[in-house]
């Protein structure tokens, strides 16, 4: 069996531009990719470091959105998102062993399907999978 993949760690910001400029010194490139996305009620960045990607994900409505709903509105580290091959496979046994996904997941992510399954009891954690197209 292979290790898995962390596909990206999700940080909800309260300004976008301004927390790309932050990491300027670390990402001097700057982002890979930044995205609005209407539809769920973000804007995200994605910095892309040797082993691991950030998503910066800024809410671009005060209102409530599928965004909020499926991350919360806490700023900070907001979850850890896991590549998978075949995001139907991956459901299915992540479900047979007791994970529960979001309502309104599987669905159309930045670069692919995504997942997200409701926290646990046991770590707390808000994971994703994504299947990159």
């Amino acid at each position: 069996m292979t290790a898995p993949v962390i596909d990206h760690v999700g940080i909800i910001v309260a300004d976008l531009d301004a927390a790309v400029d932050k990491f300027r010194c670390l990402f001097p490139d700057g982002p890979s990719l930044v995205k609005d996305m209407p539809d769920v009620g973000i804007r995200i960045a994605k910095l892309e470091a040797e082993n691991v990607t950030l998503e910066f994900i800024q809410y671009t409505s005060a209102h409530a959105s599928f965004g909020k709903q499926a991350m919360g509105e806490a700023l900070g580290i907001n979850h850890v998102s896991t590549r998978v091959a075949d995001a139907d496979r991956a459901i299915a046994d992540l479900r047979a062993a007791g994970f529960e996904t979001k309502d309104g997941f599987p669905t159309r992510g930045a670069r692919g399907t995504v997942a997200f399954f409701e926290p646990d009891d046991t770590t707390g954690l808000l994971f994703e999978i994504c299947q990159r197209d």
